[in-house]
C-alpha cells in the first residue's frame, strides 16, 4: 500500500491511498466466505459454493463490493497512522479506480486537528475580585441561618408580606377548569416568588376564607405558557416568628455554644467560599488570556456540530424539564433568535478552542492522570449528576467513556500549570497565591475545559 497526504487547510487533509490487488485477499476471502453462507445453489451444500460460481451466479461486481467494502476501514486506517495524522470525525471516502485483479485507489478527506504552538504563557497577568467579608456580609449569613429555624403561628388578621398563608387553587384556560390546573393545601410564602405571578398582590389583605381571581401565565402542567384565570381562597394565615438572635439561638442552629462563635464561623466560612470562588475566577481569566496567545483555527464541520449539539441539549433536556420551549426561552432572557445563534457559536468555538489548547499542553508537560485523580473527579461528577459514585462509574463504563474522563483531568492539570505561572493580583493590588487553595479548586479546571460529549467524542477520534 502506498498513500500520501495533501494539506487542504489547516484542520482538513486528504489521504490518496493505492493499494494492489493482493492487499485484498484476505478481504476477497471472506467475502466470498459470507456470501456463501447467506445464498444457495441448487447441487451445493451451504457453505461450500465455489468461488467461480458465486462469480457466475451473483457477479464478480458484488463480491468486489463486500472486499472493498470489509477493507477500506484498515487501509484508512494504515494510512493515517502512517502519516501521524489525528483525525476529527468520520472520512468522506470516494473510490477513485477499482481494476479487478489490479488495484483500488482511493481518497479520503478527513477533519484533523491543527498543529499549535504553545507560546511562553509565564508572562500572563489577570485581575481578580478581592476576598473581603463584611460585618454586612456575616449579618446576611446568620440572617439567612435564622429564616430557616423560623416557625409559624396561626393568625386571625388579614395576610401580609412574609405571612404563610394555606391556599387552595383552581386555574381555568379559556373559562375551563384544567384537569391538572385544581391544588389544595398549598403552603406558600407570600413575597417569595415561587408561584405564580400575580399571586402576592392576590392573597395580601385576605383573611382566611376569603378568595380572590387573577389573571397569571402558567410556568408549567399541561397549559404551561398559557394565560389563565386563576382563584385563589385562602384557608389559614400564618404569622412567621423569627428566633432571638442569641446564644440559646447559637446552641439550637450550630454546634457552638455562643452567638459569637457562630459569626466567626460564619465569617471563615464566607472566607472559604470567596477564596474558591477567587480561585475559579483566576482559572476563567488566565485561560481567556492563554486562548488570546494561541492561533487555534476550528474545523467547520466541528463546529456545526458543537452548536447543533448545544441547541439541542437545550431544546431536548433542560428546556424540557422546565416546561419551557426555545422560543419562551429567549422571550423570557430577552433575546433575539439571531443573539441566541450568535452567543451559542461563540461559545462553541470557545469550547473546541479551549480543548485543543490545552490537550496540546498535556502533550508539552508530559502530564498524566493517575488512578486516584481519575477516581477523585469521578466522586464529584458523580455527585453533581445525581447519581451514586458506583451508578456512574458503571454508566462511564459501560458508554465508554473512560477516556473522556481522563481528558477531563488532564486539561485540568494543563490549566493548573498556566494558572501557577501566571500573575494574580486582585482589585487590591496585591499577589494572589492559589498554591494554598483546596485541592478541589485546581480540579475545577477540568469542567472550564469541558465541551459537549458530542465535540468531545469527534476530537478524540
Amino acid at each position: 500500500m502506498k498513500s500520501a497526504v495533501e494539506t487542504l487547510n489547516p484542520t482538513r487533509v486528504r489521504l490518496t491511498v493505492e493499494v494492489p490487488f493482493e492487499e485484498l485477499k484476505d478481504s476477497l476471502d471472506a467475502a466470498y466466505k459470507k456470501i456463501n453462507q447467506q445464498v444457495t445453489v441448487k447441487g451445493f451444500r451451504k457453505g461450500k459454493i465455489p468461488a467461480r460460481v458465486i462469480d457466475q451466479r451473483f457477479g464478480r461486481g458484488a463480491v468486489l463490493e463486500e472486499a472493498v467494502n470489509d477493507a477500506l476501514p484498515k487501509f484508512y486506517t494504515e494510512a493515517v497512522n502512517e502519516a501521524e495524522l489525528d483525525p476529527l470525525g468520520q472520512p468522506e471516502v470516494d473510490i477513485t479506480e477499482l481494476k479487478d485483479g489490479e488495484t483500488l485507489n482511493f481518497t479520503a478527506e478527513v477533519d484533523v486537528r491543527p498543529a499549535l504552538e504553545i507560546p511562553d504563557y509565564s508572562g500572563i497577568e489577570v485581575e481578580v475580585d478581592a476576598v473581603e467579608v463584611t460585618d454586612e456580609d456575616v449579618e446576611k449569613s446568620v440572617e439567612q441561618l435564622r429564616e430557616r429555624f423560623a416557625s409559624t403561628s396561626p393568625v386571625e388578621r388579614a395576610a401580609e408580606d412574609g405571612d404563610v398563608v394555606t391556599i387552595d387553587l383552581e386555574a381555568k384556560v379559556d373559562g375551563e377548569v384544567l384537569e391538572d390546573g385544581i391544588a389544595s393545601g398549598v403552603s406558600y410564602t407570600i413575597g417569595s416568588g415561587e408561584l405564580l405571578d400575580g399571586i402576592d398582590d392576590a392573597v395580601k389583605g385576605l383573611e382566611a376564607g376569603g378568595e380572590a381571581t387573577f389573571t397569571s401565565e402558567l410556568k408549567g402542567g399541561s397549559a404551561a405558557g398559557k394565560e389563565s384565570e386563576v382563584t385563589v381562597k385562602v384557608t389559614q394565615v400564618a404569622a412567621r416568628e423569627l428566633p432571638e438572635l442569641d446564644d440559646d439561638f447559637a446552641q439550637l442552629a450550630s454546634e457552638f455554644d455562643t452567638l459569637d462563635e457562630l459569626k466567626a464561623d460564619s465569617r471563615k466560612r464566607l472566607a472559604n467560599m470567596k477564596h474558591f470562588d477567587q480561585a475559579t475566577q483566576a482559572q476563567e481569566r488566565v485561560l481567556e488570556k492563554l486562548l488570546e496567545l494561541v492561533e487555534v483555527p476550528v474545523p467547520e464541520k466541528l463546529l456545526e456540530d458543537e452548536v447543533n449539539t448545544r441547541k439541542h441539549n437545550l431544546e431536548h433536556h433542560q428546556l424540557g424539564q422546565m416546561g419551557l420551549d426555545l422560543a419562551k426561552y429567549l422571550e423570557i432572557q430577552g433575546k433575539t433568535a439571531e443573539e441566541f445563534e450568535t452567543e451559542t457559536r461563540e461559545a462553541a468555538v470557545k469550547g473546541i478552542k479551549t480543548q485543543f489548547v490545552l490537550d496540546e499542553l498535556v502533550k508539552k508537560e508530559q502530564l498524566n492522570v493517575n488512578q486516584e485523580e481519575l477516581t477523585e473527579h469521578l466522586m464529584r461528577r458523580a455527585a453533581s449528576s445525581g447519581m451514586s459514585p458506583d451508578q456512574f462509574a458503571q454508566a462511564v463504563v459501560e458508554g465508554g467513556q473512560v477516556p473522556l474522563l481522563v481528558g477531563e483531568v488532564a486539561r485540568g492539570k494543563a490549566l493548573a500549570v498556566v494558572v501557577e505561572a501566571a500573575t494574580v493580583k486582585d482589585t487590591n493590588g496585591e499577589i494572589v497565591d492559589l498554591d494554598d487553595e483546596d485541592e478541589e479548586t485546581e480540579t475545577e479546571a477540568a469542567e472550564a475545559s469541558e465541551t459537549s460529549e458530542a465535540s468531545e467524542e469527534k476530537t478524540e477520534g
